[in-house]
């Protein structure tokens, strides 16, 4: 009987002891979980915190991110020496010395630009941006300069209108206005094409041009007299132009606080005869289209 006893008392206790470990490991376990949702939340903050930073007014000190193509001349390029230039470049310059503001030039990938401007890298995009269309997808400047999507061919390729390009290989810059206007108004005169291909950038379509893998390049007005002109001629624009737009610079979908002290600042540069002494600067004063 006392043996029956003492099996039944040792039995109790480890299951005594059991369900004690069972119940501390459920308490760590729901202690762990209020641990990792902690964490969760502070690191949702930290992403609330950036988003708000990019989106916040500015101050005098603070930085000033532009996101733009390092190969689009006039617009924004890197010259003969390293350094990142252009008329945009040169705007977004005078609009941070006017507030006190560090100008922080930031090279992207065209088609990755989104990415760019909802992580908050950047606090806009300004470089040749072409609003129309996407009026609705960013929070806009007012546009600054009128401009038209073009085809570029070599000099003595014997074509002379859009209709002299069905069978030809056309090449335009990827996440263009003047991809867009071919997928767009114009599919049909892109219908006519041997082949319509998507370069990186522009630097490549003329190389391609000149090499004779490409016979035509679709793209903006200011970028190809640019382009013709630093290659010391040998190409042409058609008469024809693809589509006509405007540029805008493009800040993040509800980002107004900054927006408008952009653009207040563009209105006095406007004003006062500053915007106009830069566009002269890189030739794109025939295209300016603020304050007129």
């Amino acid at each position: 009987m006392k043996r029956k006893l003492a099996v039944a008392m040792a039995a109790a206790l480890v299951l005594t002891t059991a369900l004690a470990g069972c119940g501390n490991k459920t308490e760590d376990t729901k202690s762990e979980g209020t641990k990792t949702e902690d964490t969760k939340t502070e690191d949702s903050a930290k992403g609330d915190e950036k988003t708000d930073a990019v989106s916040a007014e500015k101050s005098e000190g603070d930085s000033f991110t532009v996101g733009f193509d390092a190969s689009f001349p006039p617009y924004g390029y890197k010259d003969d020496d390293g350094e990142y230039v252009g008329f945009d470049l040169d705007l977004a310059q005078e609009v941070c010395d006017r507030n006190g503001w560090e100008l922080k030039k930031q090279p992207i990938d065209w088609d990755a630009k989104d990415m760019e401007l909802s992580s908050g890298t950047i606090d806009c995009i300004w470089n040749g941006f072409t609003m129309n269309g996407r009026e609705d997808d960013y929070t806009w400047s007012e546009p600054y300069v009128d401009n038209s999507q073009v085809v570029v061919v070599a000099e003595d390729s014997g074509i002379k209108s859009l209709e002299d390009l069905a069978g030809k290989i056309v090449e335009v810059q990827a996440d263009s206005s003047a991809l867009a206007a071919l997928e767009g108004d114009q599919k049909e005169l892109a219908g006519t094409f041997n082949q319509l291909t998507q370069v990186p950038d522009y630097n490549t379509a003329f190389m391609d041009l000149e090499a004779g893998a490409a016979e035509a390049v679709a793209m903006d007005v200011g970028v190809a007299k640019y382009q013709i002109e630093s290659r010391g001629g040998g190409y042409i624009t058609l008469d024809e132009t693809i589509s006509s737009e405007q540029y805008a610079v493009g800040f993040k979908k509800g980002n107004e606080k900054l927006r408008d002290q952009v653009q207040k600042t563009l209105d006095e540069m406007s004003e006062d005869g500053t915007f106009m002494t830069i566009a002269k600067k890189w030739g794109v004063e025939d295209a300016v289209c603020l304050g007129k």
